[in-house]
């Protein structure tokens, strides 16, 4: 096979292609953006970075310097409140009920946006519109219906109630959020695979849920940082202080003792608290942002 090789005339200078001149409206569009993303950071970072220092002080220093570093870093604070204030036995209930409501809710969820998304059957466009109306319905409203349901289960005051509200709660916006991967993947994979001999389970579970581990992934970030802050549902349903999440926790031990109430321990709490949040969306913030940036070019 030939090549066909152009040469370049002598005393000719090679061009770049230069980029086009930002304008000045870009330049101001630019300096917006970034004053506005510094304010923002700042906004969220310096709290955080006070929470932290105070969770190694006394409370006489909180007090007394609440911007000064602390004069001796300790985590006795850490360790009063994980034993004393009872963090480390809210702390592992909170880690069962949020797991396993994250698990039931992502297990459940994927199935039936699947089913909606994938499948044509009568009462489709119903089933869809009352998931959609879950996601309208104001939380305040069912909470005494939900307290008569558990009730009446016997599982009122239970870690396994509070594992299937959280479920029930997470759920709408986890089909409303799964429905739009499902209907973008191909179907002729689904087809395909379906001519090989493979059955809807395994054809969802082994080929079309790993297609959809984007969306799967943002959806599951969302409803961790959800489930782990809710404050109300498990304050009206949740009434043993043996089983209380570590909000219920945080809240009675701010007020326990009013003023008297070691804040340094309950600074320690807080980050705590924190910590999980914030190490789940540093692992998990690249498969959010691919999956943002996805979304935007559908």
């Amino acid at each position: 096979m030939s090549q066909t090789t152009m040469t370049r005339p002598a005393g000719e200078t090679r061009r770049v292609p230069r980029r086009p001149a930002a304008g000045s409206g870009d330049r101001r569009a630019a300096v917006a953006s970034h004053t506005v993303l510094s304010v923002w950071s700042l906004v969220v970072l310096v709290p955080l970075l006070w929470t932290v220092l105070q969770s190694f002080k006394t409370s006489a220093e909180i007090f007394e310097s609440p911007f000064a570093l602390p004069s001796r870093w300790s985590f006795d604070n850490y360790v009063s409140a994980w034993t004393t204030a009872g963090i480390g036995s809210y702390f592992l209930n909170t880690v069962i009920v949020v797991g396993c409501a994250l698990f039931l809710t992502m297990l459940l969820g994927s199935m039936s946006a699947y089913a909606l998304a994938r499948f044509d059957f009568p009462g489709r466009a119903v089933v869809r519109q009352l998931i959609l109306a879950g996601l309208t319905f104001p939380i305040f409203l069912a909470v005494v219906p939900l307290f008569f349901v558990l009730q009446g289960m016997g599982l009122l005051g239970t870690l396994p109630g509070l594992i299937l509200t959280y479920t029930a709660f997470a759920y709408p916006f986890t089909v409303f959020f799964l429905i739009a991967y499902f209907e973008e993947l191909p179907g002729e994979i689904a087809e395909a695979a379906a001519i090989d001999g493979a059955s809807e389970w395994r054809t969802f579970f082994q080929i079309m849920l790993p297609m959809a581990r984007p969306g799967m992934a943002s959806v599951a970030i969302l409803n961790f940082v959800g489930l782990w802050n809710q404050f109300l549902l498990p304050l009206v349903l949740n009434t043993d202080q043996t089983k209380w999440v570590l909000t219920q926790g945080m809240a009675a031990f701010a007020s326990s003792a009013g003023y008297s109430v070691d804040f340094g321990a309950l600074f320690a709490g807080a980050v705590m608290t924190i910590v999980p949040v914030l190490v789940v969306y540093v692992v998990f913030q690249r498969r959010l942002q691919g999956s943002v940036a996805q979304g935007s070019l559908k």
